[in-house]
């Protein structure tokens, strides 16, 4: 059973994932926050309701693996023309299909272009830039979400044990 300061931790943790912040507005002191705050993520009972707070908000919020792999695999296979109308015109924001509207356009920059100066100052045309945001990331994590270890990152490290038996034997040598 937890007590009440250790479930204020589970509140606060879940807030930002911060076991120092969360041990700090849980109330644990500001001087050993840093040391208390992963020391009670070790704690079992604690990890347990920090893995059961998540599940709930999970449900609460209807989000799970399955969301997150067909919202990425939604946003992976957007088509680009959906943006430009028939004859080739940037369709207005409000006219884009929602996907794109919810992340996948990261900014859009319109410029006014004219020609010539005050009074004859004509309007000739405008251009519009959007910045798209990066669907190798998606595809890289619907990748890890599968299993597909195509973008795993393989580190090696070789001979450190060895290293430490020598520093070990080092050690007592001089001792």
């Amino acid at each position: 059973m937890l007590t009440p300061k250790q479930a204020r931790f589970v509140e606060e943790y879940l807030i930002d994932m911060n076991a120092t912040r969360a041990a700090i507005r849980a109330g644990y002191s500001e001087k050993t926050a840093n040391q208390q705050g992963p020391r009670l993520l070790e704690h079992a009972e604690i990890a347990a309701a920090i893995d059961a707070a998540k599940g709930a908000r999970s449900e609460r919020a209807r989000i799970d693996a399955l969301w997150v792999l067909q919202r990425l695999v939604f946003e992976a296979e957007a088509d680009l023309a959906d943006l430009f109308g028939d004859n080739g015109e940037l369709l207005p924001v409000e006219a884009w299909p929602l996907i794109w509207r919810q992340g996948l356009v990261q900014g859009v920059e319109v410029l006014e272009l004219f020609e010539g100066y005050g009074a004859d100052r004509v309007h000739i045309g405008r251009l519009r830039k959007i910045k798209l945001d990066s669907r190798v990331k998606r595809i890289e994590l619907i990748g890890k979400h599968i299993g597909v270890n195509a973008f795993r990152e393989n580190v090696h490290h070789t001979g450190l044990d060895a290293l430490g038996d020598r520093l070990e034997r080092a050690l007592k040598r001089n001792h």
